[in-house]
């Protein structure tokens, strides 16, 4: 016992009496021999005691069969909680109009009384929030059908891998894990688990539901108890909120890969093709609308993963694996012209979940898709009209804005072939992408991996671009973009990235990226394709193919190079003016923002290394003499 007298969920939901007759009963004899065959009484027995307590009237044990697969999709749409659309293999989700995002005020991190992360994290004492979330669960499934579901995330039979396990009353949530994750029903089987804190438990409902949604919305709790490796949440149905091994699996992760040495990122990771043949592997953290998806999506290269990384140091190098099989992504703007993979698989026949989209005849409508959309039809408010507006008086859209969709990767043509490789794929380069539209050139090369991440990872920030997101031009510190998911202190998180590269023999190049920089005018100084070519940039960077000009900042591209790679990727002049705009060195703007990060990190931040401060100041002083030499607003030709 800890000093509460918690030290495990059994204390406060202790073992079920007469375990074989509630399996028997719920779960009828083929769930119970599922769960007999698993010869693994640590799982059994915390399946059991959920099962009491949420107390559903029939519980499906999902084994790693096709048919159980078919079986959860199939009720899905029997239960109403996905409609068919008019292609084949397509079906909709609607979320209710209060439940259509992650619930950050109620997402909670569990701690013993008396430990804090920091004050950007939202957490609770662990005592309290148990008994809290406990009394909710309390029959919480009663005249329900629950499912439980075995996973893996990360490639099966890998050091990657961790077993997952997931209880909830959502036929959806238990149909999108089965396209999101790979089947893990064999790993359990497997592995002979001596306690519960071996894998990860995912404990789901959507509670009391009324016209098919959540009702008991003032009653939604996401809470994260790191002790035992638990998420538990309850009435809640949008997928932030109840996908356990998506982002709430990412605390748990971060914790766990802070403890073993290696790193849980909010990453993507895509192979990116070189000259004859080659394939140079890159991960990237960029903040919410700073260009993560359009990346990590580019029709000539390849997609391992467009949202988590697992990062592991093998002989000496990076590999890196994708816990996912599949993607939850947001919808809206995607479109033929500027998203033609992902366009193509959400127009084909196959398997694909529409969440929070408009229907009009059997068909999806979403902001963005730059094609003529209803002035009638159905939504996650109901019957919908243009110019329809909610209790407060505000219009609705015909789609929401974090309206999502759910496919398998392999269902995409640009499907990388490690997808599921054990092994992993390894990391040649690792991208931080930023939104500020008057201070980081397009791309630049760090000048070690201990500059990039205190100087890029660690500062990274983003613009707010309309009210939604906030105060237009205001800049949001996100760190690495892991910000919202870290369950460890912030300057325990960066003292981490710096000893993993302390380990690597040959570590990544490292590079940051700003799709957004603007001029005077406010004019935009990239194209939108113009990532491509920062792309082949680094990729021939990662091997010394391609020589850079050393600024105070880090390296950037030489002219010749960038006017070879825009005519042969783009079939683009690329003009000597516009790379005298886009990679001049802005000193003024740059001293603004080491000052803005290193207020955060000595004000409102603990256990701040002082290397970070120190290499800021560094960062500084050179910047100041450059200033001195030079002026304010550098052209590129001055470093060479």
């Amino acid at each position: 016992m800890d000093e509460e007298g918690v030290t495990k969920i059994r204390d406060i939901l202790p073992p079920a009496e007469s375990e074989e007759k509630i399996l028997v009963e719920k779960c009828g004899e083929d769930g119970y021999e599922k769960l007999s065959n698993l010869d693994n009484p640590t799982v059994v027995n915390l399946i059991a005691r959920y099962i009491k307590y949420c107390n559903p009237a029939t519980v499906f044990i999902r084994s790693d069969d096709k048919k159980d697969a078919e079986f959860i999709r199939k009720r899905s749409i029997e239960k109403g909680e996905e409609i068919p659309l008019k292609t084949k293999g397509h079906t909709v989700h609607f979320d209710g109009p209060n439940d259509q995002a992650r619930d950050k005020e109620s997402t909670k991190i569990l701690l013993p009384k008396g430990k804090e992360i920091g004050p950007q994290f939202n957490s609770m004492e662990r005592k309290k929030g148990l008994k809290e979330i406990h009394t909710y669960l309390k029959n919480i499934m009663e005249g329900k059908e629950a499912y439980v579901c075995f996973l893996s995330l990360g490639p099966k039979n890998s050091r990657f891998s961790i077993p997952a396990l997931q209880i909830t009353d959502s036929a959806y949530v238990a149909h999108s894990e089965d396209i999101l994750y790979r089947n893990g029903y064999e790993i359990f089987k497997k592995e002979k688990f001596e306690t519960e804190e071996e894998f990860y438990k995912f404990v789901h409902s959507a509670g009391k539901l009324e016209n098919g949604v959540s009702k008991k919305i003032d009653k939604r709790r996401i809470y994260t108890d790191l002790q035992t490796n638990t998420v538990l949440s309850t009435n809640t149905q949008y997928g932030g909120n109840t996908l356990g091994p998506k982002k709430l699996s990412m605390r748990l992760a971060i914790k766990e890969s802070r403890e073993e040495g290696w790193l849980t990122e909010h990453m993507f990771i895509m192979g990116v093709h070189g000259p004859k043949g080659r394939v140079s592997y890159f991960t990237g953290a960029f903040p919410s609308a700073c260009g993560k998806t359009s990346t990590a999506m580019i029709e000539s290269e390849n997609l391992v993963g467009d949202d988590i990384a697992y990062l592991r140091e093998v002989d000496g190098e990076v590999r890196a694996a994708n816990p996912e099989r599949g993607i939850f992504g947001i919808i809206r703007d995607v479109n033929s012209e500027d998203d033609p993979l992902i366009w193509k698989t959400l127009t084909s026949e196959g398997e694909v979940i529409f969440s929070n989209v408009l229907i009009k005849n059997d068909k999806p409508y979403w902001l963005g898709m730059k094609r003529k959309i209803p002035e009638k039809g159905v939504n996650y408010s109901g019957e919908w009209w243009e110019g329809k507006e909610n209790s407060q008086g505000k219009i609705i859209t015909p789609s929401h804005r974090n309206a999502r969709y759910t496919v398998r990767i392999s269902n995409l043509e640009n499907k990388d072939p490690n997808l599921n490789n054990p092994e992993g794929v390894k990391v040649d380069g690792i991208i931080y992408g930023g939104r500020d539209s008057d201070t980081c050139v397009p791309v630049e090369e760090a000048f070690s991996w201990k500059h990039e991440i205190l100087t890029k990872g660690a500062t990274l920030e983003s613009e707010t671009t309309s009210a939604t997101l906030g105060k237009t031009g205001e800049r949001r510190f996100n760190p690495m973009s892991n910000l919202d998911f870290l369950s460890i202190p912030i300057g325990e998180y960066i003292k981490h990235q710096l000893e993993f590269g302390q380990k690597l023999d040959d570590p990544p190049s490292i590079f940051s990226v700003n799709y957004f920089l603007k001029d005077e005018n406010g004019n935009y100084l990239n194209g939108f394709h113009d990532k491509k070519v920062w792309l082949k940039w680094m990729e021939l960077r990662t091997h010394a193919d391609v020589e850079a000009i050393k600024t105070p900042t880090g390296y950037i591209p030489l002219y010749e190079d960038l006017r070879e790679l825009f005519a042969k990727v783009l079939d683009k002049e690329y003009s000597k003016e516009e790379y005298r705009n886009q990679f001049r060195l802005r000193i003024p703007e740059h001293l603004s923002k080491i000052d803005r990060i290193e207020k955060i990190y000595k004000e409102d931040l603990k256990n701040t290394p002082d290397i970070l401060l120190e290499t800021l100041e560094k960062q500084r002083e050179r910047l100041k003499a450059k200033r001195q030499k030079y002026g304010d607003y550098i052209h590129p030709s001055k470093f060479k």
